[in-house]
């Protein structure tokens, strides 16, 4: 009888956890979390503003293609699409000029097309995360005339 009294406090004292136990280990993961998250957020908006001048690059190269073939840049009526499909008027159309649709910035904004351009034969930008004109840190703008 003693020896089963014994077991079976010894079987109750082993099922687990107590809950202050598993809310000292969740405090532990929350404290680790708010440490990580900060270094690891700042890092993924840097990869995105980098994403985007790297997709701005590959765009100039195709409307430097559009160009080469056309003679000029795609209208801003035009737009980027014209590197997909042929416009009107462009009887040397050569394209597509891109393997895929024209992606979006990495924030999900189209890219501002401008032609003829304020800063050359075109201007093309992505506002960053607030998808306006202006702004810094995150919400600068990425531009094809800026390196």
């Amino acid at each position: 009888m003693l020896e089963e009294t014994l077991n079976h406090r010894r079987s109750l004292n082993s099922r687990g956890f107590t809950l202050i136990e598993l809310l000292i280990v969740m405090v532990i993961i929350g404290l680790l979390a708010s440490l990580v998250a900060p270094t690891m957020f700042k890092k993924v908006g840097g990869a995105k503003r980098k994403t985007a001048r790297a997709q701005i690059e590959l765009l100039g190269t195709a409307l430097d293609s559009y160009r080469l073939d056309n003679d000029t840049y795609p209208t801003t009526e035009q737009g980027l699409q014209a590197l997909r499909v042929k416009p009107e008027g462009a009887n040397n159309w050569e394209g597509p000029y891109l393997p895929k649709d024209i992606p979006n910035d990495p924030w999900g904004n189209p890219y501002v097309y401008k032609s003829p351009g304020d800063h050359g034969d075109y201007d093309l930008s992505s506002y960053g995360v607030d998808g306006q004109s202006g702004g810094d840190s995150d919400n600068a703008d990425i531009n094809s005339w800026e390196n």
